[in-house]
């Protein structure tokens, strides 16, 4: 299978965008039943991460948080500026491995799938590789 790669609008500085649906689309077209679906961030200023999807005030005090544990301006030496967006980044890590059971992702009842933007509004990319268990 190829990587099937998704275009992303952020409107944020810092943003937790539901991504579910982009990827469930991945894995239905693919026609795979049952493996694995990777999603994979393939910028140093982004992530990708699972978390609750009922309240919204979860994606909120997510970003609010993340902000304070890693502030915008503490004195680092990154010349673009942006090295709060790097270590965020690095906290919250460029991949995902999912469940994928009955041709979709096998998620639990609060979980939905989160780009996670740092550096933000931008276009980015996730990029979306599917295993199915049996590659007949």
């Amino acid at each position: 299978m190829k990587i099937i790669k998704k275009r992303i609008r952020t409107t944020a500085h810092t943003q937790l965008l539901d991504v579910t649906a982009a990827v469930n689309d991945a894995v239905k077209n693919a026609g795979v039943k049952s493996g694995l679906a990777v999603v994979w961030v393939p910028h140093t200023t982004a992530a990708v991460t699972v978390n609750e999807n009922a309240d919204p005030d979860v994606k909120s005090d997510i970003s609010r948080e993340i902000n304070k544990i890693v502030p915008w301006e503490d004195g680092y030496r990154h010349v673009e500026g942006n090295s709060a967006a790097h270590l965020k980044a690095s906290l919250f890590g460029a991949a995902e491995t999912l469940l994928i059971e009955d041709g979709r992702l096998a998620l639990g009842t609060w979980q939905d799938v989160y780009f996670a933007e740092f550096d933000g509004p931008r276009t980015r990319e996730i990029w979306i590789k599917i295993f199915p268990d049996d590659p007949a």
